[in-house]
């Protein structure tokens, strides 16, 4: 299972309401993310706008396509876009940007295992 972390920028006019929006998801969506292979998925705010996602997945563009496959994912998608800057027209699944990660402890530490 590979890590995957994103950000985006979310409207500070609209950040409140994109966050009540978050803490009540469709159920339907929920599982249609759980279904496509988002596992561990998680966002979180800085405050200002920046969000920053965190998922799991054995490959993410082949759970992107799944999603992309749903009518509750056009749904979703066509009512938070709203709440985004700088997506270029692009749906806020389609314009994220994906972070390098550069550390991680349990990897880290496996390898420094196998080393002793």
């Amino acid at each position: 299972m590979r890590r995957y972390c994103f950000r985006l920028k979310v409207s500070r006019d609209r950040l409140a309401e994109y966050v009540a929006r978050h803490r009540a998801v469709w159920p339907e969506m929920l599982r249609a993310l759980k279904s496509a292979g988002w596992h561990h998925y998680s966002i979180f705010s800085a405050g200002d706008g920046v969000i920053v996602g965190y998922v799991e997945s054995d490959d993410l563009d082949a759970s992107q396509r799944a999603m992309a496959a749903t009518e509750v994912n056009a749904r979703w998608q066509n009512e938070m876009k709203p709440f985004f800057v700088g997506l270029d027209g692009k749906t806020p699944d389609e314009g994220f940007e994906l972070l390098e990660e550069i550390f991680n402890l349990d990897d880290q530490l496996a390898r420094s295992q196998e080393t002793d």
